[in-house]
Order: structure tokens, then sequence, then C-alpha cells
């Protein structure tokens, strides 16, 4: 496997305006929209932390597709992304769109796991430079990824035997239960956390953090921009600080910061 193999390496928003959305994240988060070049039938913008692009945005073609609603979603880089098609579907998981090509990008396929929770299976065609990367913890780079589940032992389960993931610290919520940590691999940093998603919430999902300066502050621009209020700053238990909120296209966002 290479190093990239079993790590969210991407992230991408799917929303009703590319232009306004990727105004309010250049404002929130400090991301530098370009345009990506790539040929298409809609804008396919990428946004940078720096020089490092971690993320695109785009419209589908004949829009949101009917049940929809615009928001975000991980790419899983792999080897092999048919073979891990495969995969997925021999562990429960269910596939949305079937491994093809994005021509001079690479080759992909939204799947997801046996709960629900939707992500993007992902292998980069070769290229002559690969594009730089941000240290951790730089603001624009995604800090943490999150899992609301269906039920964590089997989420936790599937995504273990697919990728190699390991659990790390098990934190006790209380009446919300056990809020579960993994690592990529063994001995490495945490990359995220999972738990079984609240009884109120109708769909089980991924999240994904924005490193920013403070989170505070990011929500005051956030609001500023037109967003709405999900949760509100408050730390946690790793000491960390977070906001979540809504984009003014209706898009979940979240947000953390090593200062309030």
């Amino acid at each position: 496997m290479t190093e990239t193999s079993g790590k969210f390496g991407w992230y991408e928003l799917m929303t009703t305006d590319v232009e306004a959305a990727s105004a309010f994240y250049a404002k929130v988060v400090g991301w530098t929209p370009t345009d990506s070049g790539l040929p298409g039938p809609t804008p396919y913008t990428i946004l940078n932390a720096g020089a490092a692009p971690v993320g695109g945005v785009f419209t589908p073609e004949s829009g949101c597709p009917e049940g929809s609603r615009p928001g975000w979603i991980g790419y899983i880089f792999v080897d092999d992304v048919d073979a891990y098609v495969e995969k997925v579907t021999a562990a429960g998981g269910s596939v949305f769109i079937p491994a093809d090509d994005i021509p001079a990008v690479g080759r992909f396929s939204v799947v997801a796991d046996p709960y629900g929770a939707v992500f993007t299976l992902f292998k980069p065609f070769p290229q002559d430079q690969a594009p730089p990367q941000a240290p951790d913890l730089t603001p624009g780079t995604f800090g943490w990824r999150e899992l609301m589940a269906g039920d964590l032992d089997g989420a936790f389960a599937f995504y273990s035997g697919l990728f190699g993931w390991v659990k790390t610290q098990a934190i006790d919520m209380g009446p919300m239960g056990t809020y579960q940590l993994f690592a990529y691999e063994a001995g490495g940093p945490d990359a995220g956390g999972m738990m079984t998603k609240p009884a109120d919430l109708p769909v089980s999902f991924w999240n994904y953090y924005a490193q920013v300066d403070s989170a505070s502050a990011a929500r005051d621009r956030a609001l500023a921009a037109g967003a709405t209020t999900m949760m509100d700053v408050h730390q946690v238990p790793d000491g960390s600080w977070i906001y979540m909120g809504s984009d003014p296209q209706g898009a979940g966002f979240a947000v953390v910061s090593t200062n309030q």
C-alpha cells in the first residue's frame, strides 16, 4: 500500500452556488479559491491552504440530486478503486456511483458504509509532481474527521476491516455513549473519532473539521457572512475548541482550533 492509502486526502463540497460558497469559506476558513482549469460542463473550484490544495467545490451538471442537499464528502485514497468497491459491498456497504475515471485526475467511486454514511474511494492518476502538503494544524487543513455512526461497533469493524484503522482512546460521553478515537495505523496520531449517532439524527454521516486560528473568530466571521449556528463554540476533551454551523447554501460545516 502507498503512504496515503487508507487515509482521507481530499474534501469536496457539493453546493448550489460555487462562487458564493467559495467566497464564504475564503472568509471563514481563509482558503484561497482558484479555478481548477478542468474541462467540464460546470466549474470546479480548488480550495487552497496557502500553496496546498485541500479540497474542491462544485455543482453537479443537473444540480444537486433529488432528495440531497449541499454538503461535504471526504475522499479516502486507495491503491485500487475497483477492488475496494468489491470490499465495500462484501462488508455490507453500498455503491452510489460505480468506479469511473475523472479525466486527467484519477479513478473514483462514491460508496457508503452499512449504515449509510457516504464517502468517496479515490486513486489519483500519476502526476509529474505531487501537490504540496501543508503541515498538520496549519490553518486551512482538515484537522479532524468524525463519524456519526449508525452503530459504533459495527461501523468501526467496517472501516478497520477495509483500511486497517485502529482504536486509540475511548471517551465516556455519559448518556451519549462512547466516543471512540481512531488512528490510521498502530502508533500513529489520532485521525478522528466516531460514535453511535443520537437517536434524533435521521442519518449516519461523516463530518470534517477545518483547522482555523480561533473557533470563536471563525464563528463570528461565519455569522457575518450569512451562516447559522448548529453548535456553538465549546471545548472538547483534548483541549481543542470546535464550532459547527450551516453555510448560506445549507451545507453543514465544522471548524477546530487550539485557541478559543
